[in-house]
């Protein structure tokens, strides 16, 4: 299903200089970055070895608690030559849980593929467990990645890839309560559809204070879809919630905008799409009553590079449409030691099924340090 532009083409400019205009828009992209620590350094996320990645041990170790000389062990790798396809345990090796909880002991003690609502599904084209995404998109950490698509978790070239910008999956869905959340100023359906999760549940060292995760979110929303009722949504939803959090959702910028097409931190785009930029937002601002966002400044800093092989890289060859996405970004959470809890990683399609989205996570950590809610750039991604 192709979702049609409403707005003529030669009405655009006006309309984009008019939302340019505006000084009363909410939109994120006024000033996205946490102010919180990103992880540039320090041992919140480099934490200090005990246990090398190929698990041989390094010191005093215990394998219950996570601690080494008291420090949190480094993870043992496990997501080497997974299948494309795997289960949910394989997955939760894509994100790299590997210690399974045994014994009373700290680690993954189960994980599971979920609609959005936590109702039970199954691995398929939806979901995805890669060692490279598009042409230059690899794993943080480890050999592997995991990819959660409303549309199908396969790049432009895969042989089961989609080949176009909306392929439909798993129909209507029943979204989590307070979801989708509405973007100030950008209110949109509250129905959803085609979504799909993972949800792990952890339990954590008896030493840990946080924990942390890396996600990239990519959408064929961008950019003529900026702040309509049609924008997907990634969350995180913790269970029990942090303090902090937003309906148990810990991933979401400064102005507390969920991971969507709205998103203060979407950098990676065509900057020959801002004579779009939410072109079809003053179309429907009639019905929905949004304030149209202003074109962000700088746009697309990052470029399209990022883009390129996944399908939403378009004008390129070989590219379904075209799109954008975050980047590398990354969440942090606290967590008490010893403390049992689940994340359940999910997106959808919000408003029809039209026009896919996907996120690709990876690089799950403990934190020996205290840490809060924040999400924001990885500074140095792969």
């Amino acid at each position: 299903m192709k979702r049609f532009h409403c707005v003529p083409v030669l009405l655009l400019p006006a309309l984009v200089a008019a939302c340019s205009a505006s000084k009363d828009s909410q939109f994120a992209a006024s000033g996205g970055k946490s102010d919180a620590s990103s992880g540039a350094g320090g041992t919140t996320f480099d934490v200090s070895v005990g246990v090398g990645s190929g698990g041989g041990s390094q010191g005093n170790c215990d394998s219950l608690t996570a601690i080494c000389d008291g420090e949190l062990a480094a993870p043992t790798l496990c997501d080497e030559g997974l299948n494309i396809d795997g289960d949910a345990l394989s997955a939760a090796k894509a994100l790299d849980l590997c210690h399974q909880a045994k014994n009373g002991g700290w680690g993954l003690v189960s994980a599971a593929y979920v609609r959005a609502d936590g109702s039970p599904a199954q691995a398929s084209k939806q979901t995805g467990l890669v060692s490279k995404f598009g042409d230059s998109i690899v794993p943080q950490a480890g050999k592997s990645m995991l990819v959660l698509s409303s549309g199908y978790a396969r790049d432009a070239k895969a042989a089961d890839g989609c080949g176009s910008e909306t392929c439909k999956s798993s129909e209507m869905g029943v979204a989590p309560p307070g979801f989708p959340q509405d973007v100030p100023a950008c209110p949109g359906s509250k129905d959803i559809k085609d979504d799909i999760g993972l949800e792990v549940k952890l339990k954590a060292p008896s030493n840990a204070k946080g924990y942390q995760f890396n996600f990239a979110f990519l959408s064929f929303e961008f950019a003529e879809w900026v702040c309509t009722d049609y924008n997907d949504q990634f969350v995180a939803l913790v269970s029990p919630p942090p303090k902090g959090s937003i309906g148990g959702n810990i991933s979401f910028d400064t102005k507390k905008n969920p991971v969507s097409v709205n998103l203060a931190l979407f950098d990676h785009c065509d900057p020959a799409s801002k004579a779009t930029f939410g072109s079809n937002c003053q179309f429907l601002a009639f019905i929905s009553g949004a304030t149209c966002p202003p074109t962000p400044n700088p746009y697309c800093p990052a470029g399209a590079g990022f883009l390129k092989g996944t399908g939403m890289g378009a004008p390129a060859p070989g590219e379904w449409s075209d799109g954008g996405s975050t980047g590398w970004l990354i969440t942090t959470a606290p967590v008490s030691g010893g403390a049992e809890f689940s994340i359940r990683f999910a997106i959808w399609d919000t408003g029809d099924d039209a026009l896919d989205s996907t996120v690709l996570l990876d690089s799950f950590r403990w934190s020996a340090d205290p840490v809060g809610i924040d999400t924001d750039v990885v500074p140095n991604p792969k």
